[in-house]
């Protein structure tokens, strides 16, 4: 595929927008514990669980690896639910900051009449608590196509996320550009047509990048 001058950007979130992982690792451990469970996830074990994306699919991947059997799929849609109250609540007090650069692209795009779009499976609930801990009230307004993991069937590597933001964006994938910082999320990504640069995050500096047309450090060294 021949990739066009830009007409849009998607953002995926966690990691990419901002180094996310390490506070969901530690509200996950948080739920754990207000259910009753010694549970504990180290930084290496979420290293590896973030291969398999969203909350509830990581909960359950775990159980079903641990063979724990007293554990249902109500228990862990609950525990689900504690862990994104804990996260949101950890972002009230603005102890999150946008990675390196995407403030000025995001500003930059905005500029050049491009459109922006972000395109993630983590919860409309994080999300929200994210953009309003790092734009501020009118966070969502900035993007003109929003999609998360309730919106769609099939989380990433699966590319049906990207593919609804490029309908709601009304932007064929040769006119946009998306922006990950996982392996998965790149699969996800190129198997939706798109060009994508990775800036990697703490927890996916050893993924696999092939097929990415950049790999930065951050988006301070990207240009438009």
């Amino acid at each position: 595929m021949s990739f066009k001058k830009p007409r849009a950007l998607i953002f995926d979130v966690d990691g990419t927008m901002a180094e996310t992982e390490e506070t969901h690792r530690k509200s996950f451990n948080m739920a754990f514990a207000d259910a009753g469970l010694d549970w504990n996830w180290n930084t290496a074990a979420y290293a590896e669980l973030l291969t398999t994306t969203g909350g509830k699919e990581r909960i359950s991947r775990y159980v079903a690896e641990q063979k724990i059997e007293h554990i249902s799929p109500a228990d862990i849609a609950n525990i689900h639910a504690t862990k994104n109250r804990i996260y949101a609540d950890s972002l009230m007090n603005g102890g999150l900051s946008l990675r390196p650069g995407i403030a000025l692209l995001i500003s930059d795009a905005k500029v050049a009449n491009l459109k922006l779009g972000i395109a993630t499976t983590t919860s409309r609930s994080n999300l929200v608590a994210l953009l309003l801990c790092c734009f501020g009230p009118d966070g969502e307004n900035k993007f003109d196509a929003v999609v998360c993991g309730e919106d769609v069937q099939r989380k990433k590597p699966d590319p049906e996320v990207y593919l609804l933001c490029l309908e709601k964006l009304q932007v064929g994938s040769a006119h946009a550009i998306a922006f990950e910082d996982s392996g998965v999320g790149l699969k996800a990504a190129l198997t939706a047509g798109l060009k994508t640069v990775i800036t990697p995050s703490i927890f996916t500096t050893k993924d696999n990048f092939s097929g990415a047309s950049e790999v930065l450090a951050d988006l301070t060294q990207f240009k438009l």
